[in-house]
């Protein structure tokens, strides 16, 4: 079952060595991530987590909230290829969106996505999120799941 873990000393090592394949260039690297979760550490909107199944870590995720526009941003989600296409990234997203609901937080989600990422935007529509028309860092496609229109 997936769930969600710290990234602490137990895991850091092989969160750090999740990779996808360098050609691909649709997600930075864990180490990225995690050095600008660092670098807003102080914000305290920015959450890095493991993603796990049952005890095996399998993705990483990265989540922003801005609790004045009442959203929940995930800022980056990746699965190495050994953990891709096996329904993990749709439960993960699932069960954010599920605990975004039930915080009573937030009015919506965003979420990015390269255009040539279809596999990645057909999960996200099929979870909900539908797309603004807003085109982001470096043309990234901007969806958006609304809480108040469910």
């Amino acid at each position: 079952m997936i769930h969600f873990k710290e990234i602490t000393e137990d895991n850091f090592d092989a969160i750090v060595q999740m990779k996808r394949p360098p050609v691909e260039g649709f997600v930075a690297s864990n180490v990225y991530s995690l050095a600008q979760a660092w670098l807003y550490r102080n914000n305290n909107d920015v959450y890095p987590f493991a993603i796990y199944n049952d005890e095996i870590p399998v993705g990483f995720m990265l989540l922003d909230e801005d609790l004045e526009k009442r959203s929940l941003v995930i800022w980056r989600i990746m699965f190495p290829p050994e953990h891709q296409k096996k329904g993990y990234g749709t439960q993960a997203i699932g069960q954010i969106i599920q605990m975004a609901r039930d915080s009573g937080k937030y009015d919506y989600m965003l979420i990015d996505c390269v255009p040539q990422n279809t596999i990645a935007k057909h999960v996200y529509e099929k979870l909900g999120f539908q797309p603004t028309g807003e085109i982001v860092n470096d043309g990234e496609i901007e969806l958006r799941l609304s809480f108040t229109e469910c």
